[in-house]
């Protein structure tokens, strides 16, 4: 390299923020994975075996997909070729792959072929990469932060090993934080720093796994600071760390995984995990409307008559909502999560109805006995509908001894909690009354 070569590699590496400067230049640097880039795991055996084919890079920002990438091109001594789906076009994506074919041709050396948000390229630009993934022209590695199963083509998924990024544990990330304080050539080992331990604690808390933005933290807290030497305190790292944006995606996995939560620790009786899906739902902008819907139908599928009055909270939940908006009506859904939480639960209603209309679907249709049919229009007399038929307010207790369905079936079984304890112990003599 030239001497002005240098000089403008130096003052390329300078302008770079810390987070890129301290990427990992080999697979013994790279933090974090270890449950598919362990020792003796999944990717390693693959690497190992030289079968790398077509991957798929799945998970949170800032949880190594592209530094793998770069990682594993240097691995398998293959050219590094980069497209960014949002902004590359089939032109684009038929042109690398030319150039792919030629490559391997010529000088015997394979393309691998990262492509940033994978799940942007449509159908067509998917199905272009097939003939040169299977014939091994190129290594192809696609990367999304959108669950492949749902975003991908079906024929590139089932072409593909699929790796799901974890957000780095805290201690990954303090340790990544105390490499780049001490490194002199790429870090911030040439400025006299003193942290203290509850503060890079407090950055790998608040980063949720994200080493980019734990590092331009760091770097924002020290470069931002004239004191020297440079104490970097708790207070100081709070200051530095902008309001996170919160990783939500209303259509995709994080609303079912969000959703999914809450409805659960909801029936689980947890209303303090119930508030904090519910307040992460909200804080990435989840639609209030799902979310009254939800917990009206949890009303009446998870607590049902175990408390009655679980359903006109959550329809009135619901209309209060719609009448005041946000943010005040995070008030009304937090109150209708911890109500419902609390309250004892059933799923009696929920269990009997599926079983009824099982049989509807799957039996024989039971025919209306004679004397429940409408009896009420010229000629039924004569066909004996309605005939022997006992109104109910007359009878003892107000249950009159007759058989309404014409087949001997029990879908309502009250549990033993709430007031469904009470239906339950009534159920059992209006049952008897019946048969009688």
């Amino acid at each position: 390299m030239s001497l002005f070569a240098a000089a403008e590699e130096e003052n390329r590496r300078r302008a770079q923020p810390l987070a890129a400067r301290m990427r990992p230049r080999t697979l013994a640097e790279f933090v974090g994975q270890s449950h598919f880039l362990g020792e003796g795991k999944l990717l390693r055996r693959l690497l190992a075996a030289d079968r790398l084919t077509a991957l798929l890079f799945y998970g949170p920002p800032g949880t190594g997909k592209t530094t793998l990438a770069h990682l594993l091109a240097r691995e398998t001594r293959a050219r590094f070729r980069q497209l960014n789906a949002v902004t590359s076009g089939v032109k684009d994506l038929r042109e690398l792959l030319d150039d792919a074919r030629d490559v391997l041709s010529v000088d015997g050396v394979r393309t691998l072929l990262f492509v940033d948000e994978i799940h942007r390229f449509n159908k067509a630009q998917q199905d272009a990469l097939l003939p040169d993934v299977e014939n091994g022209v190129v290594i192809l590695i696609g990367a999304t932060t959108a669950n492949p199963f749902f975003a991908v083509n079906d024929a590139l998924v089932s072409r593909s090993t699929v790796f799901e990024f974890r957000p780095l544990a805290e201690a990954e990330v303090v340790s990544l934080l105390q490499r780049a304080i001490s490194d002199r050539g790429d870090g911030l080992g040439d400025l006299p720093i003193e942290a203290d331990a509850d503060a890079l604690e407090y950055l790998a808390a608040v980063c949720d796994g994200d080493a980019r933005r734990a590092l331009s933290a760091l770097e924002g807290a020290v470069l931002s600071t004239s004191a020297r030497p440079i104490h970097l305190t708790r207070e100081l790292a709070a200051e530095s760390v902008q309001r996170k944006a919160i990783q939500y995606d209303g259509s995709g996995d994080s609303h079912y995984d969000a959703a999914s939560a809450l409805i659960k620790s909801i029936r689980g009786s947890d209303p303090d995990a119930g508030l904090y899906w519910l307040a992460r739902m909200l804080e990435g902008g989840e639609d209030v409307r799902f979310l009254c819907r939800r917990l009206v139908i949890l009303a009446s599928e998870d607590v049902g008559n175990a408390d009655p009055h679980a359903l006109p909270l959550a329809v009135a939940t619901m209309q209060a909502c719609e009448f005041i908006g946000l943010p005040e009506c995070q008030l009304t859904l937090a109150q209708c999560v911890t109500y419902l939480a609390c309250a004892p639960k059933s799923n009696a209603a929920t269990v009997a109805i599926g079983e009824a209309v099982a049989d509807v679907r799957d039996g024989r249709l039971v025919p209306v006995p004679k004397h429940l049919q409408d009896a009420h229009y010229a000629g039924a007399k004569r066909l004996g509908h309605g005939e022997g038929y006992q109104y109910a307010h007359n009878a003892e207790g107000g249950v009159a001894a007759q058989d309404y369905l014409g087949i001997d079936r029990e879908y309502y079984r009250p549990v033993d909690r709430g007031f469904e304890l009470e239906l339950q112990q009534r159920l059992e003599a209006i049952r008897a009354r019946l048969r009688s």
